[in-house]
């Protein structure tokens, strides 16, 4: 049977020296120098004056290199491994890591108010950051699927959401909502394979109106909350905006428009006499007018896009009326103050806001060069809690400046925009659609992680890759990209051969 196969498709799978011959070394050495640079920057946030030495075990960076070793050699058997075995058990490995975040919710010890932690002795395993490469091969085995088209039926929208939320799900009863959050990372993966930008625009629009609505929840304007007055001019400006792009009937949207600049006209108006009719009921008799009219159109032009149009707007409203219940019913009141915190509606110098505070006096102290490695006073100090962790940017900022940070930057820019390219050049749906799912991890995690330290997006957690102390996010994120890269080795050996 073996004698039967090609060479191109044995050497595609070959072991030992024919995969190092086809490895993208660049991404390999990359990965190697921000792990470097990553357990340096531990050693350096964890710096104990009576135990100087970087490779004592007593010490984070100790500790941090024996994970490290641990991930050289699961990114070795990954390499020497067949490619095809991730393909072919995707779906296999991807229910067994859901069996595992399962099992977690009821065995895990309470850990800062989370059950997210399996605990061997003195080792502890976070199963949600495997979840991410799991989650990774089962949405590429979906695409991968013969004749598959996300937009060929809505059953394949809901196979693809399914693959992500259910880990989600899992991950959230475990009372890890950053980890949850990861996955929504996901959409992006859906969109380069088809998925309508309108619903990354929705996605996004939703995040105004939440933020929107919060902010400005106390402040009154013309007898409602100035965040729902705000929210509602938004959603007409949403109406018009799709009737005009969208739709693309210039009829209908002129006449909402001139609807709605004519009633702002009879308030200004009004108002100059100190009559004012804004309010609910004003609002609700534009809008009311607004979707009878729309309604009326679709009735007699039977149109898709404006039905979307139409959903949209109900939705965009109802999702405007529900934030207040969502943010005051449903979060913890440590994520409402959080959340109120990088909003400016709560100063918790001492608090919530702590962390953020310390962090960011940190990274400006460290100006342009730094103050040197090992030099850090906020650091040293242990001013910053967690600094070892999740913020461990604020180190590399005050001890190498501006510099030192931007070069950390630039190299998860190098790192994520190498994984874009790897992805564009794999013939396979397979390929690709793992490798989109790396760099919208990649992206997700540096992008909030570094908005947490300087204080733009709320402390959810969410460690740097290879960076942050912790065998689980490092190896986690060394399974992902080394399994990218083994099937990037399995094409180029075909592309050569």
């Amino acid at each position: 049977m073996a004698s039967a196969l090609s060479p191109s498709y044995r050497n595609s799978n070959s072991t030992g020296q024919g995969v190092f011959r086809y490895l993208d070394w660049v991404t390999a050495l990359i990965y190697l120098a921000l792990v470097i640079f990553g357990v340096i920057s531990i050693y350096a946030a964890s710096y104990d004056f009576d135990n100087a030495s970087i490779f004592s075990f007593s010490e984070f960076s100790g500790k941090q290199i024996t994970w490290i070793c641990c991930a050289f050699f699961i990114g070795l058997v990954i390499l020497l491994s067949d490619s095809r075995i991730y393909e072919t058990y995707a779906y296999p490995i991807y229910f067994a890591i859901l069996l595992l975040l399962l099992v977690t919710i009821f065995v895990a010890p309470d850990t800062k108010g989370s059950r997210s932690w399996l605990v061997f002795g003195p080792v502890s395993l976070q199963p949600a950051e495997f979840a991410k490469f799991a989650t990774a091969l089962a949405l590429a085995k979906l695409f991968s699927t013969y004749n598959f088209s996300l937009n060929a039926s809505m059953n394949n929208y809901v196979k693809a959401l399914l693959i992500i939320f259910v880990p989600v799900l899992l991950i959230m009863a475990q009372k890890e909502t950053g980890s949850a959050l990861v996955y929504l990372s996901l959409f992006f993966v859906l969109y380069r394979e088809g998925m309508s930008g309108l619903i990354l625009g929705a996605a996004l629009f939703a995040v105004v109106i939440f933020v929107v609505a919060i902010k400005y929840a106390s402040e009154p304007l013309l007898g409602m909350p100035a965040g729902e007055f705000a929210c509602l001019i938004l959603i007409m400006i949403l109406l018009v905006s799709m009737l005009a792009a969208y739709v693309k009937d210039a009829f209908i949207t002129r006449n909402v428009l001139l609807w709605f600049v004519g009633t702002a006209l009879v308030e200004w108006i009004l108002s100059l006499f100190d009559w004012h009719l804004m309010g609910y009921a004003f609002f609700g008799t534009v809008l009311g007018v607004a979707f009878a009219y729309c309604l009326f159109e679709l009735l007699r032009q039977r149109t898709s896009k404006l039905l979307i149009t139409l959903v949209a707007f109900v939705v965009s409203i109802g999702f405007m009326m529900s934030v207040g219940l969502v943010f005051n019913k449903m979060m913890q009141p440590h994520q409402q103050k959080r959340i109120k915190v990088v909003l400016g509606i709560v100063d918790d110098p001492r608090g919530d806001s702590f962390n953020v505070n310390q962090s960011k006096i940190a990274i400006g102290s460290g100006g342009a060069t730094g103050k040197g490695f090992l030099k850090g006073t906020q650091t040293k100090l242990k001013y910053v809690p967690e600094q070892h962790t999740d913020f461990i940017f604020c180190t590399i900022g005050e001890e190498e400046g501006f510099v030192g940070t931007s070069a950390v930057i630039l190299l998860f820019l190098a790192l994520i925009l190498r994984v874009i390219s790897l992805a564009e050049r794999q013939p396979t749906a397979f390929g690709r659609v793992y490798a989109y799912c790396v760099a919208s991890y990649l992206i997700f995690h540096f992008c909030i992680n570094i908005g947490m330290v300087i204080g733009i997006c709320p402390v959810i957690g969410i460690p740097l890759p290879f960076f942050s102390y912790g065998g689980s996010s490092l190896w986690g994120f060394t399974i992902l990209l080394f399994i990218l890269l083994r099937i990037d080795a399995a094409r180029a050996s075909r592309v050569t051969h």
